[in-house]
């Protein structure tokens, strides 16, 4: 058959600053929920790694339909400007597709757009169709995920690698999270991946606020990602990432949470979530001697 060549460009506003919908867009943890295009698909994420050379490898499911392997691979990211990545799609042995996916991001008010450019090869199949109806449908559900998400930033003043240790050591973790005045009284504690964090926070007047965190993957010195529980196998707040990149020789720590729903994210901003976010960000950066 002849080769099919398509550009195919998509453009959704979303109600999220800047920095938040590039988080939406690239982080693992968010990207595997607005992944699937329909209630039907399920999409298992096996590889990802955001990173300039890193990639990422999916399988979508549907039942009674061949299993569809998507490879893509990060080749520019320019943090809340651009970034672009190939695309290869492949069912039952048969590689269906190969796209070069371009996104351009832009400030809107307090309002952000993302202007995403597919310039795609059909090889097995015509999958202009597909792309049409699958990217339409991928970005209106980033557009609802990145509404209802939550990314704090610090850049501290001291090495990635003490920022890391003092993150994932089972001893120090409980001695500075929390917003100012709370404390942490552990249950268990195991912060490899597959592990779990099982505590209560002590606020300064003597609540207790239950919390579980569930671990998923842990790039060492690079990110983790964890789910938020209220209490022991409780009710899932959000899912949750943080990662670690060296700054001149300081580093920026980005904790992203996608909230379970808006309603969980709008309580979350009423009693303000982010100012004791960037608290307990602060005690990190105090705690590894950092001002």
């Amino acid at each position: 058959m002849t080769d099919r060549f398509a550009t195919l460009t998509f453009t959704k506003a979303v109600a999220a600053p800047l920095a938040t919908l590039w988080q939406a867009w690239t982080a693992p943890v968010a990207r595997a929920i607005w992944a699937p295009p329909a209630p039907d698909v399920s999409v298992i994420f096996l590889e990802a790694d955001t990173r300039v050379g890193g990639r990422e490898i999916s399988i979508c499911r549907v039942e009674n339909q061949p299993d569809v392997r998507v490879e893509a691979g990060w080749l520019h990211l320019e943090p809340v400007t651009r970034c672009v990545n190939y695309e290869v799609i492949s069912s039952e042995g048969e590689t269906c597709s190969a796209a070069l996916v371009t996104a351009d991001f832009t400030a809107d008010g307090d309002a952000s757009r993302i202007t995403v450019t597919v310039q795609l090869s059909s090889l097995a199949h015509d999958m202009a169709e597909g792309y049409q109806q699958g990217f339409s449908a991928g970005l209106d559900n980033l557009a609802e995920v990145a509404a209802r998400t939550m990314v704090l930033r610090r850049v501290i003043e001291a090495p990635r690698a003490m920022v890391w240790k003092a993150w994932v050591n089972p001893e120090t973790l409980p001695q500075w999270w929390g917003p100012d005045g709370f404390t942490c009284k552990t249950t268990r504690i195991d912060l490899r991946g597959g592990g779990e964090w099982l505590f209560d926070m002590i606020g300064p007047d003597g609540s207790v606020y239950p919390n579980h965190h569930r671990y998923g993957e842990v790039r060492p010195e690079t990110s983790l990602s964890y789910t938020l529980l209220a209490g022991e196998n409780g009710p899932k707040h959000a899912d949750a990432w943080v990662s670690f990149d060296d700054t001149d020789g300081a580093t920026t720590v980005t904790l992203g949470m996608v909230f379970s729903t808006a309603a969980e994210y709008q309580t979350a901003k009423g009693f303000g979530a982010e100012a004791l976010g960037q608290q307990t960000l602060g005690k990190l950066a105090r705690f590894v001697g950092a001002p």
